[in-house]
């Protein structure tokens, strides 16, 4: 099974189907709450083992799932942590949509938001003086150039030297995380009698404005969800999305129709790390410390946004517009995962096992969702035919 047969109906650039509007309501009606029922029973299972954990560890589920909702949605902070915790998640899960649609898959995610934070953070240093109106989106252009060149790099290996993009990105994520430590070795660390690895505090017309109500809630959710209806125009409202999305259902058939299939696999997955370098440069510029931090290691700094936005996307059926409530819920699970874990006492490795569970679970799904579609497909076009 290659991983197209996962792709959710809408991945086919056909033209749509004349006979589309004959279909009857109550089936459309099916065929919706099909597509939520997978992946919501996926979750409950995985809530149902992890209630399994809990009372093995002596902790009551009910308690501890009651202490996770008020911790991720129970006040307005609570949802204003939420919110920036999915912020990432939902950029390097637009990347990995557009990514996937054209046949590739990204897990450099983690190497893309570095550079795009290194890219960004070099932009302020270079120009601390500029108006707030011109560095704040000079800075997340900067983002995105970093993060889509990290991105056109594998793909670039992919396309004119048959390497895998799966192996290249992975070993891209190291090399970036080391790029990083040795910047703030010496380059771009903070002077000081103290060397930490830390740049000096960023220019203040850099930072991202907060959002009003009193929260922490900053510009750069408002930016994640654009971004996101960005790359659901690109992948379905535009000439270039569904040349992206004819390569990757089927290349060759792409390229004996003449479409540049390298380059278009390169472009995806520029376009790709230029979603996750946004996130590297929101994640500076948006933070308490409007900094760039390497202390705890680069999965500090990145919050492992690159590895679970892969899941928020995957949730959210591979399309843009769906990964936005996708991400909203893991990062509801990752907020509200300390306040579990606060409340039970429980250890910290039970809080990653549990995101674990829900991860295999969602994923699993995915199979079951793809023959639901067949199926749908199959009946509506027998009901044509006849």
């Amino acid at each position: 099974m290659t991983m197209l047969d996962t792709a959710p109906d809408d991945a086919t650039p056909a033209e749509p189907d004349p006979h589309e509007q004959k279909q009857p309501l109550s089936e459309r009606l099916i065929e919706v709450l099909a597509a939520l029922a997978v992946p919501l029973g996926a979750v409950l299972a995985a809530f149902t083992i992890g209630a399994i954990m809990l009372l093995a560890l002596g902790a009551n589920p009910l308690k501890g799932y009651a202490a996770l909702l008020e911790g991720a949605f129970g006040s307005w902070d609570a949802l204003a942590d939420t919110a920036l915790k999915s912020m990432p998640l939902l950029l390097v899960g637009v990347g990995i949509c557009i990514a996937f649609r054209a046949g590739v898959i990204n897990i450099g995610g983690e190497g893309q938001i570095i550079v795009g934070a290194i890219m960004a953070t070099v932009f302020a240093l270079a120009m601390p003086d500029l108006p707030r109106v011109l560095l704040v989106p000079l800075v997340l252009i900067g983002g995105a150039i970093g993060g889509g060149i990290w991105g056109a790099i594998p793909g670039a290996l992919k396309a004119y030297a048959g390497v895998s993009e799966i192996l290249s990105t992975i070993m891209l994520n190291i090399v970036a995380a080391q790029f990083l430590s040795f910047l703030l070795q010496d380059l771009l660390i903070e002077e000081g009698a103290i060397r930490i690895q830390q740049t000096e505090r960023l220019s203040a017309n850099a930072d991202l404005p907060l959002m009003p109500g009193g929260t922490r809630l900053h510009l750069g959710v408002l930016i994640a969800i654009l971004v996101a209806i960005a790359g659901y125009v690109l992948l379905f409202r535009s000439a270039l999305g569904v040349r992206l999305r004819a390569v990757g259902h089927n290349p060759h058939a792409s390229r004996y129709a003449g479409m540049p299939v390298k380059r278009s696999i390169v472009q995806a997955l520029a376009f790709s790390g230029a979603c996750s370098g946004i996130a590297g440069a929101a994640l500076v510029f948006g933070s308490e410390s409007h900094r760039l931090i390497g202390e705890g290691g680069a999965a500090a700094f990145t919050q492992n946004a690159g590895f679970n936005g892969i899941v928020a996307a995957l949730f959210g059926g591979l399309h843009p517009l769906y990964t936005i409530p996708a991400s909203f819920f893991f990062g509801g699970m990752l907020t509200g995962g300390i306040s579990l874990q606060r409340e039970l006492q429980v250890p910290a490795a039970l809080i990653v096992a549990l995101n674990g569970v829900v991860v295999v679970f969602v994923v699993g799904s995915l199979r079951l969702r793809s023959k639901i579609s067949a199926w749908s497909d199959a009946r509506r076009r027998s009901q044509v035919a006849s």
